[in-house]
């Protein structure tokens, strides 16, 4: 009996991974754009809208694809999203308003100290 060994094992795994990535690039072809939009991830609309206006107009902005590179408006929203994003200690409304709980709180060693026995 002949016994195969690690080497040919990398190429049939290697032949059976470039087989495997054909066959789905051959059937997402097949199925046009419209098969990637169904598996998209749905965005989460109306509430976030609302609380948070910064939400909305970057929703907006996606929308309008690359024609949102040079409006105004869109600009505007994405420095805001970035100086939030960016800047330390800085919560959007919604989230101060609800009182969404810290990762890492400021007096954590405090608390740590207190929890021990």
């Amino acid at each position: 009996m002949m016994q195969i060994s690690g080497k040919t094992w990398a190429r049939i795994g290697a032949l059976a991974f470039v087989a495997f990535a054909i066959l789905v690039s051959a059937l997402s072809l097949r199925h046009g754009p419209a098969a990637a939009t169904a598996l998209a991830i749905p965005r989460a609309q109306g509430t976030d809208a609302v609380a948070d206006p910064l939400v909305g107009e970057l929703s907006r902005c996606q929308s309008l694809g690359q024609a949102g590179a040079t409006d105004p408006d869109c600009l505007r929203a994405w420095a805001e999203n970035r100086r939030r994003f960016l800047s330390l200690g800085v919560r959007s409304a919604p989230a101060a308003a609800a009182g969404a709980p810290t990762m890492f709180p400021a007096d954590g060693a405090a608390q740590l100290r207190d929890a021990r026995p």
